[in-house]
């Protein structure tokens, strides 16, 4: 018996952490409140493509993003959404931009305590940032592939 398709969004979401200060964005939308860099990955557009697009967009800040923190599966009964959320550190020393665009209101770099004096959108913006400054596992970039990408040779390799 044929089976209705189930709409799926996937999101990026991307901590960026440069000593003790970590990156976030003044939303535009969602009450102009401050978040983490993110968004929705475009079709076509690899989730990795996705976080590092996103959050020059919204931040003006290049990213390396250096591995994954977590993978959130959301299924509700009309959709589901899925969300990986990458660790990643500045290309350089591109300061967060500061005059607002149809992405956000602007950015800064913040230490934790400073967040804690930011309107943010959710708590696991402290909850990401205090996993990332724990020095948390981080997975490798290579668990997220295309079907048709070869499985990495060390990966592949027989263990002694």
């Amino acid at each position: 018996m044929p089976r209705d398709a189930i709409p799926t969004w996937f999101f990026s979401v991307v901590v960026v952490r440069k000593g003790d200060r970590f990156l976030v964005v003044h939303e535009r939308k969602h009450g102009q409140l401050w978040f983490l860099p993110c968004g929705r990955v475009e079709p076509g557009e690899s989730m990795q493509a996705g976080a590092i697009r996103e959050t020059l967009e919204e931040t003006g800040v290049p990213v390396n993003l250096t591995g994954i923190l977590r993978v959130e599966i959301t299924p509700e009964p009309k959709y589901t959404r899925v969300r990986v959320v990458f660790l990643a550190e500045p290309k350089d020393d591109t300061l967060p931009k500061c005059v607002p665009d149809d992405e956000s209101l602007g950015a800064a770099w913040v230490t934790r305590e400073e967040l804690d004096r930011l309107p943010l959108r959710g708590e696991e913006v402290r909850d990401y940032f205090a996993y990332a400054a724990g020095d948390p596992p981080v997975l490798p970039m290579a668990l997220l592939a295309r079907e048709i990408d070869p499985l990495p040779v060390d990966l592949c390799r027989k263990k002694s």
